[in-house]
């Protein structure tokens, strides 16, 4: 965490300013995606979204960790203690976690509800015992934990323009799609993990099974029916950010462009998935460089003119001859 945007957000603590600075080194290492566009919030929000995030990192690191020493028990330990520190810090705003003490100083500040904190540590459990899901509905219910309460979590802190309630299934759809986006750009990597994030009925219908996405993983070699698959499912999360899209209108003015930002570099990977031939099992897709920077751009325009408005509204230039009261007054005759 900058210096910059710590003074903004008033956080003067050393501890809690030692421990937001470790939630965006997670950020960073992990979510260059949406780094990247984190950087286009104004100074004094970025913290709390990268408390969020780097707390997420951090129990998903937890799940995910590869090291082959680390056996389910010792991740369920971990996820245990995770817990009960995640529960004693939302209640007493207090941490030997720094991850923790930051997400507990952020849902306070913000007034975030403390089920979806739950209803995620639920989803990382799930991911030490479930290694696929029979349906999409079932994929659904455990990614309402792994994701859309991200969205929901988010909200608060982004502000929105319209009751909070109205903007919430947007948000939760926005962070169901970024989530699909990237099992669809993992999935190779989550077949080492053992998992299989697709749902075995999308793959089905389309004669797709684990054991041939293992075979096509370990030969190197493709076949239609995967290609016809993750086509399927390609479709299926862009229709899901076709569920997402009015939501990003319905965000403060500041904050619409980091979002719109995120959206259309996620939006990207699918393009790249597609535009790669489906190799997923192989390689991973990657948005060219040249793309996200200019995306980046585009942003960075967008928040310079949502700022100078912001800038206008609190403070308009001086009307010294009186010529908008004037106007004002012509039109209620």
């Amino acid at each position: 965490m900058t210096d910059r945007e710590l003074d903004a957000a008033g956080i003067t603590d050393p501890a809690l300013r030692a421990a937001y600075t470790r939630c965006r080194a997670l950020n960073a290492r992990h979510g260059k995606t949406y780094f990247l566009a984190t950087r286009l919030l104004p100074p004094e929000h970025r913290p709390a979204v990268h408390a969020l995030y780097g707390f997420a990192r951090w129990a998903d690191d937890i799940v995910d960790n590869l090291d082959d020493r680390a056996t389910t028990a010792d991740r369920r330990h971990a996820l245990d203690l995770l817990q009960r520190r995640l529960e004693s810090g939302l209640r007493n705003g207090e941490s030997p976690e720094p991850v923790v003490r930051a997400l507990a100083h952020t849902a306070a500040r913000y007034g975030i509800d403390h089920r979806h904190f739950t209803d995620f540590m639920a989803s990382m459990r799930s991911d030490l015992v479930v290694t696929d899901y029979p349906t999409l509905a079932d994929l659904r219910r455990y990614m309402h934990g792994s994701a859309a309460v991200i969205g929901l979590q988010m909200l608060p802190v982004l502000g929105t323009v319209v009751p909070r309630e109205t903007a919430e299934p947007h948000a939760a759809a926005l962070g169901i799609a970024f989530q699909l986006t990237n099992f669809l750009r993992d999935v190779g990597e989550d077949l080492d993990r053992g998992r299989v994030y697709l749902p075995a009925d999308l793959l089905a219908a389309h004669g797709v099974d684990r054991e041939l996405l293992l075979w096509s993983r370990t030969t190197g070699r493709r076949d239609p029916r995967i290609t016809e698959a993750l086509h399927a499912a390609t479709a299926l999360t862009r229709g899901v950010y076709r569920q997402a899209a009015p939501g990003l209108p319905m965000l403060a003015p500041v904050s619409r462009p980091c979002i719109r930002t995120a959206f259309v570099l996620y939006g990207g990977i699918l393009d790249a998935v597609r535009d790669d031939g489906y190799t997923v099992l192989h390689r991973r897709a990657v948005v060219p460089r040249r793309r996200r920077a200019a995306v980046a751009l585009q942003g960075l325009a967008q928040v310079t003119a949502a700022r100078a408005r912001a800038a206008h509204d609190r403070h308009p230039p001086p009307d010294p001859l009186g010529v908008t009261r004037y106007s004002q007054q012509q039109v209620a005759r």
